[in-house]
């Protein structure tokens, strides 16, 4: 498979915006070099109807829009596996029953009050990058958030369960990861770069307790993939914030 047809795959893997497919292990193993260019696409669908002045001037309903397409476009997956994440690690941090929990398809009153707080974070980090007329900075968290789950996938590569996610997160290389790493800075560092600084700061304190679970919890999966994308994106708005409070 090309890379134009393994970045499809994954666009597809990921999201709405392209086919979804059955796929051969070796190519799941494949797609987590494609994870900030899948960002960069979701994004600028998000971030499209602020661009061309829908709703100008009312930077909530724009952020709200943004925040409803970004759950809508990528299935929920990464919402899900953040309320998993939370309710697991809220219950109970005994590896046994921590995964038991994990694999309940319900979700708990940690669950939610994470999903209430992401996507309420989401809703007024992006309303006041908005706000700002900064609608490239929408774009640039959401490709942010994703490379955060490369860079946590190759820091967590060893404790890898069994399972689809485990093979998703067996290609988190270090090729991977530094890709992502000029992919998530190279355009804040020259449009904003005191937000990029930020941005990693923000990331270091919302994702290391997310990587303390892995060991706690002897295991990662692709819950944890989805935890560390919405927290990343989180981490980006809280930069951007910031960044233009100084």
């Amino acid at each position: 498979m090309s890379a134009p047809a393994r970045f499809l795959a994954t666009l597809g893997f990921l999201s709405r915006l392209a086919p979804a497919r059955v796929l051969p292990e070796d190519y799941l193993r494949r797609m987590m070099f494609h994870l900030p260019l899948c960002g960069l696409v979701i994004g600028s669908v998000i971030a499209a109807p602020a661009a061309l002045g829908l709703w100008a001037g009312r930077p909530q309903v724009q952020a709200w829009l943004a925040v409803a397409m970004l759950a809508w476009i990528t299935r929920g997956l990464h919402l899900d596996g953040l309320a998993d994440v939370a309710d697991g690690a809220a219950a109970h941090v005994e590896p046994e029953r921590f995964w038991t929990i994990i694999k309940d398809s319900r979700s708990g009153a940690f669950g939610v009050a994470a999903l209430v707080l992401a996507l309420g974070g989401q809703g007024v980090l992006f309303a006041e990058m908005l706000r700002a007329g900064q609608w490239w900075a929408v774009i640039w968290a959401v490709v942010f958030g994703r490379a955060c789950a490369v860079v946590f996938g190759l820091s967590a590569r060893a404790y890898v369960r069994p399972g689809l996610g485990g093979l998703f997160l067996a290609g988190a290389g270090v090729p991977a990861a530094l890709w992502a790493v000029a992919a998530a800075l190279a355009p804040a560092l020259w449009l904003n770069p005191l937000a990029a600084a930020y941005a990693l700061a923000a990331a270091l304190v919302l994702l290391t307790p997310l990587r303390r679970l892995v060991t706690a919890v002897g295991g990662v999966n692709g819950d944890f993939l989805g935890a560390a994308i919405t927290l990343g994106e989180i981490s980006a708005g809280l930069g951007f914030a910031l960044a233009a409070t100084v």
